[in-house]
Order: structure tokens, then sequence, then C-alpha cells
């Protein structure tokens, strides 16, 4: 294994064991490294998946099984079918990341017993070019487009930014 100088990469492997499930993602050690696949792809033998490699990750992340553009890599409709085995722990933290960018980090960020929160207003008080418009919007509005996008059903990141009238997500059923 690689030394891994991320504290949050480094915490994040020693929770794994065999196995760990990240979103769709499941995570196996095997003798020298890791093998990841879709999560609906635990029973199947590994020679029945395509193989492939880490720089091919990202392409398979970009559509839907269908071809559809995913702009949202988070969302529950990850490609199945599919098997990569990396080396080490770097290996697995670049995986991961062209997968579900930041989703390491989040999930350092989220073990805290009280994760520190970002506030709506905060955070788009700072926004400037195309995103100076979500300053626009209500408390109210800016709660139910968090209550729409960020439903398990279409999100499975945990959300740890708040508005007025809307708390952070728990961490039922998200990651």
């Amino acid at each position: 294994m690689a030394s891994v100088s991320n504290p949050a990469l480094r915490a994040f492997v020693t929770q794994i064991g065999s196995e760990l499930q990240v979103a769709q993602v499941l995570i196996r050690r095997n003798r020298t490294g890791f093998e990841l696949r879709h999560v609906m792809d635990r029973e199947r033998a590994a020679e029945t998946l395509r193989e492939i490699k880490l720089n091919e990750l990202r392409p398979l992340a970009q559509f839907t099984a269908a071809g559809a553009f995913r702009p949202l890599k988070s969302a529950p409709n990850l490609q199945s079918g599919w098997r990569l085995v990396v080396k080490d722990d770097v290996e697995l933290g670049s995986a991961l990341d062209q997968l579900y960018p930041g989703a390491v980090a989040n999930w350092f960020a989220a073990q805290s017993s009280d994760p520190s929160v970002t506030h709506y207003r905060e955070f788009t008080a700072r926004q400037t070019g195309m995103y100076r418009i979500t300053t626009l919007l209500t408390d109210a509005q800016a709660a139910g487009a968090a209550r729409a996008c960020c439903h398990p059903s279409f999100c499975l990141k945990r959300r740890i930014w708040t508005v007025n009238g809307l708390a952070p997500d728990d961490d039922a059923g998200k990651v």
C-alpha cells in the first residue's frame, strides 16, 4: 500500500474493513488493494463484469446506461456492469474522486459529531458571476429547491448546508 498523506483519505480507508458501500459503489479489499464495482453487481462473478481502468471511471460517471448526461454525479443513476481494481489507497482516493467528486472530503467533514454547517445566505453572498443569481432566492424557495433536489431519489450526498426553515440532512440513506 502507498503511504497516504491525506488525513481524510487515511481515515476513510480505516473504515473500509472487508467492504464498504459508498453511494452506488461497493469497495472491497483484496490482497493487494481494492476492487470497486456497482452495488447492483455485488453478487456477480468478476469475469462477467467489464474490466475498466482508472482513467475510464470519469467517462463512465458522465453518462447513464442509456447515454444521458449525468450533471449530478451523486444522482442514483450510475452505470452498472463494470469492475475496477486499484492497487492502493491513493488510487482508491482518485477513483472515488472521479465517481463522486469531493466524497471523501465530505465524508470526513461529516464524521464530526457536530459537522460544520454552511449557511445558504453566507455562501451565496460570496457568489459572483453566473452564480450571483442564487442570492435572489427567498429562504422558502431555497428550502423548496433543497427538498426537491436533495431527496435521496435524486441525490445520494448528505446535505450539510441549511437555510432558514430547513435543517441539514441526517445521515439516513445518504453518504
